[in-house]
């Protein structure tokens, strides 16, 4: 090193700041809601429903979650979204890497017919009706299939796996390993994969928050509680007044009823909440590389 101090010029001085401060704001403005959701979870009843409560807990208690934990269409809800969720995820990355690395072989035979087939079923898609009477006909109704199967690939995340592939894989090492004997499996399985982590990292986050997050096919396609996901069972509870009042009267009495239900409602929000927000910091270390890698290139 020289010993010469960096000079940063006025006009990248003032961009940086500037930068900086909208990055900031940014940030206060969705940190704030979060905050105030967690906050008011923990919060005394009186003093949510007095508005006093904005970013510090007041009367600190956790009583809320308690009734959440005795709830047992709750819990059977958070184990039902559980199972769909990592059942759904991984037949997710399995054929999306089954698709995306064939389409993403220079010399595979058809490949751009087979991307435009792709592309095509994500722009036209079939109606609610006809999806519903197809599932209905293969005896999928009520089960666990049906919230996994017919969304098996999402072409969007495909073609970004495929982009990946395509220009993340140098072609040299590719043909090393034909010349070496390897086949299009073996090639996939030790040489594509292991170099892949990013892109992996992302497709999971993407595949699992959607999964998570699934409402309208676990309302359409499933009929018995016992197989509800979570978000059907929070917004049967969060719509129906007698489900927040029930648990309410197991902690409250008539008086502090109302400030009760209003608590419940903040912790049911942090409590469907919570799997999602643990999932990314699992993922981060590859998740902006994937997402930069994956979209910009090609």
């Amino acid at each position: 090193m020289n010993g010469k101090k960096k000079t940063i010029s006025r006009e990248n001085r003032i961009f940086y700041i500037c930068n900086n401060v909208l990055l900031l704001l940014a940030f206060v403005i969705v940190a704030a809601p979060l905050v105030n959701v967690l906050v008011s979870s923990v919060s005394s009843p009186s003093a949510l429903i007095r508005g006093q409560v904005t970013f510090w807990p007041i009367g600190f208690n956790l009583d809320a979650y308690k009734q959440i934990f005795q709830s047992r269409m709750l819990l059977i809800g958070y184990r039902n979204s559980i199972i769909y969720t990592v059942v759904g995820t991984t037949i997710n990355i399995i054929m999306t890497v089954l698709a995306a690395y064939p389409l993403s072989v220079k010399d595979f035979v058809g490949r751009k017919a087979l991307t435009g087939l792709f592309v095509f079923t994500m722009i036209f898609t079939a109606p609610l009706i006809p999806t519903y009477i197809n599932i209905e006909q293969l005896g999928l109704v009520n089960t666990i299939w049906a919230m996994v199967l017919p969304g098996a690939i999402s072409v969007y995340n495909l073609i970004i796996a495929r982009t990946f592939f395509q220009n993340t894989i140098p072609d040299e090492m590719l043909e090393a390993a034909r010349l070496d004997g390897a086949d299009d499996v073996c090639i996939m399985t030790r040489l594509v994969l292991p170099l892949s982590k990013s892109i992996l990292a992302v497709l999971v986050l993407y595949y699992a928050v959607a999964h998570w997050n699934t409402y309208f096919d676990a309302y359409i396609y499933l009929s018995s509680e016992e197989k509800f996901t979570l978000q059907v069972v929070l917004r049967n509870i969060m719509s129906t007044a007698a489900a927040l009042q029930e648990m309410a009267d197991a902690t409250v009495d008539q008086s502090n009823r109302a400030a009760m239900i209003e608590v419940l409602k903040y912790a049911v929000i942090v409590f469907g909440s919570l799997p999602v927000i643990a999932l990314y910091p699992a993922v981060q270390k590859h998740f902006v590389k994937g997402v930069m890698i994956g979209s910009l290139k090609g």
